[in-house]
């Protein structure tokens, strides 16, 4: 799965400069930060209601949109997928309860 995300990555990573009129990815970071965020919380929401009706073929391919635009979202903010999981890794040895209560609060 890693070496697909990643594969994904450097599509992304190409695309981002190619002709709008030809790519989705040049099209949308065209479009700006905000709308990266705005389609990445669009498919965060229809995740939940595919869970919320027990569609799992729903979620499989609002989780496909929501992973996509994510990293399309990371590559506008020139953050390496490599990171994200670093920090996945590093919390792994943490329990959820204790490295909730280590965050600084908002």
């Amino acid at each position: 799965m890693r070496a697909t995300l990643f594969d994904l990555e450097r599509t992304i990573s190409q695309r981002r400069q190619a002709d709008p009129s030809q790519s989705y990815v040049a099209k949308l970071t065209g479009r700006g930060r905000a709308k990266i965020a705005q389609k990445v919380g669009e498919e965060a929401v229809e995740t939940v209601i595919a869970a919320m009706a027990s569609d799992k073929d729903g979620v499989v391919s609002e989780s496909a949109d929501l992973l996509f635009h994510l990293l399309v979202l990371l590559a506008d903010l020139d953050i390496p997928l490599d990171r994200v999981l670093a920090e996945l890794e590093r919390r792994e040895s943490v329990s959820g309860i204790a490295e909730k209560a280590a965050r600084q609060p908002d």
